[in-house]
């Protein structure tokens, strides 16, 4: 009987962490989207819609780099031949000439990697 009690015990407190999880990634998807727009969004739209200077941000993530249809790119950046993963972005984020010498990019310059993450987090939401 101990052992059902714990058992239900550890399952609650599992479902209540699973519970607080999905929470966490929602808020720092909303802290991200506060970022994105204070610091991404002068240049990068996230839907087609609303044309930007840099390329479109929506699918970002997993995307290949280089690759969204009309966007005139840097040779640089064409030729990278990376994928966008969460790491690559925190790399591009902190200095994107450092990953990329030759883009025609700007130094963005966000070093904090809670910012990344919460800026990551929020591009990971948006699909296409």
């Amino acid at each position: 009987m101990k052992a059902h009690a714990f058992a239900l015990s550890l399952i609650s407190t599992l479902v209540a962490g699973a519970g607080f999880a999905g929470e966490y990634d929602t808020i720092k998807a909303q802290a991200g989207e506060d970022f994105f727009h204070k610091e991404c969004y002068r240049c990068h739209s996230v839907d087609a819609d609303r044309a930007s200077y840099g390329p479109i941000l929506e699918g970002v993530l997993g995307r290949a780099v280089g690759t969204v249809d009309g966007y005139p790119y840097s040779e640089a950046l064409s030729d990278a031949g990376f994928v966008w993963t969460e790491g690559a972005l925190r790399a591009w984020m902190e200095d994107n000439d450092a990953l990329v010498p030759g883009t025609k990019m700007r130094h963005v310059g966000i070093t904090d990697p809670t910012v990344q993450d919460f800026i990551v987090s929020y591009l990971a939401t948006l699909t296409k």
